[in-house]
């Protein structure tokens, strides 16, 4: 329960109606799920506006409004109203006063793949042990990571958070909004490069996490990461950083893999299992292992619940279609992750044809044609059919029929919808092939899987 005089406090709003003795029992932007008691907040969005739905929170029981809009005459007395200048600005402040108010360890997230993988994983171990608070899904920006963080309560012994950005400057204001204890960092590619330009610009807006830590200032990082790596080496102003690895000698290094339709390897001794097939996910495993560790959990526990653990959509989800194997990796797509898709692929032992549908990646600035015909030239080794969607996929294409790629094997597309076509009426999947789905968010090839 939160007080209206402490979210005063904190928003530096103004008391337009009701008593500063008023307890709320949540928060909610969404009119259609408020419940009784809650605080509504009216947030502006690029395709609505929070304020427009003011009456149907207050009918739905919102006890508190949190508006930058003047109070409606008619609604005043149904409700208390709190009036600041931004309601966004105002959930942020509302949420870094709620993580102070709880002295509870904050573990922030971040790199440029498997962020919400490795949340997930860290949340799921952690929960075996703690009372975990956890980003839901991928609500990882400005809007999400305070929203989370507005749902800490007494309750909660552990808070986990994904930050993510594709804009200078976000991890550095969401990291002030969470004030983190622990900062996890996967690794350094050339994600959003529109934005920021090269992999030394994204190095630099990942790893400012850092400046917003707070004892007892420990850091995980992938030291197979080159960037991660060499900070590893010199990084003076954390008190503990902690390496984890596959490649690297360091304090968490993965040995033994075996690689099936699951994943076995062992650290420091001790066995673990995955239910996956991408090998890049032992990174996102090794951080959890890590965590749990410094948390003082045992190996024993930790293993046991990695082992059930269930990836989330769209990330190397394997899905049997009339004998077919489908691999949904459609959450998102760079040159880092499609590279480790494609290695994926490469490595997995196949009777029928490998088939890959890809879309553009998207966002990545000047590089973005070069970078799309790289992809060309490692898929031509790889699969027996090429289906691409969007204009920069075209130039894959290109790059693997230039490399010999059988022409009739090839198949241009312009959106989802065409390539949902191409490939149930012009390919048909059938027993023992493999067709492994991968673009950015934007190219909506999630809908080969309604399909």
């Amino acid at each position: 329960m939160l007080r209206v005089d402490e979210i005063l406090k904190a928003s530096g709003g103004k008391l337009a109606s009701g008593s500063g003795e008023i307890r709320i029992n949540g928060f909610s932007m969404d009119s259609r799920t408020v419940k009784k008691g809650q605080a509504f907040i009216a947030v502006k969005g690029d395709n609505f506006d929070g304020h427009d739905f003011i009456a149907e929170a207050i009918a739905k029981g919102a006890k508190l409004v949190i508006s930058q809009n003047a109070v409606s005459p008619k609604l005043k007395n149904k409700a208390g109203f709190i009036q600041v200048n931004d309601t966004l600005k105002a959930m942020a402040d509302i949420a870094r006063f709620l993580r102070n108010k709880h002295n509870i360890p904050v573990i922030a997230i971040t790199g440029s793949v498997g962020k919400t993988t490795v949340k997930e994983m860290i949340a799921c171990v952690l929960s075996r042990k703690f009372n975990v608070l956890k980003n839901e899904g991928t609500k990882n920006n400005h809007i999400g990571l305070p929203f989370t963080l507005l749902g800490l309560n007494a309750k909660h012994e552990i808070a986990v958070l994904e930050l993510g950005t594709n804009h200078p400057g976000e991890i550095a204001y969401l990291a002030d909004i969470c004030q983190p204890n622990i900062a996890v960092f996967t690794n350094i590619g050339p994600g959003h490069l529109e934005f920021f330009r090269n992999l030394q610009g994204v190095f630099q807006e990942k790893y400012s996490l850092v400046d917003s830590l707070r004892p007892p200032f420990i850091s995980l990082m992938n030291a197979d990461d080159r960037f991660l790596r060499e900070m590893v080496l010199r990084e003076k102003r954390l008190d503990f950083i902690i390496g984890y690895a596959m490649n690297s000698p360091s304090d968490f290094t993965a040995s033994q893999l075996k690689a099936g339709n699951r994943l076995e390897f062992k650290v420091n001794g001790h066995k673990f299992s995955l239910n996956t097939l991408g090998r890049q996910n032992i990174y996102n495993a090794l951080a959890a292992i890590a965590l749990a560790r410094i948390m003082g959990m045992k190996y024993a526990d930790i293993a046991k619940e990695l082992s059930g653990f269930v990836f989330p959509k769209g990330r190397l989800g394997l899905l049997n279609f009339k004998n077919s194997t489908f691999i949904d990796d459609t959450y998102n797509s760079n040159p880092f992750s499609l590279k480790q898709a494609v290695e994926t692929l490469a490595n997995l032992k196949v009777k029928g044809r490998k088939i890959f549908v890809m879309g553009d990646m998207l966002e990545l600035g000047e590089g973005r044609e070069s970078f799309h015909v790289s992809a060309g030239y490692e898929i031509a080794k790889v699969c027996d059919r090429l289906i691409t969607v969007g204009e920069l996929s075209k130039l894959a294409s290109a790059a693997a029929l230039a490399c010999g790629f059988n022409p009739k094997s090839v198949f241009n597309c312009s959106d989802s919808q065409e390539a949902i076509k191409i490939l149930f009426e012009k390919i048909s999947p059938r027993k023992d092939d493999v067709v492994l789905v991968k673009g950015s968010r934007g190219m909506k090839l999630e809908r080969i899987f309604k399909e």
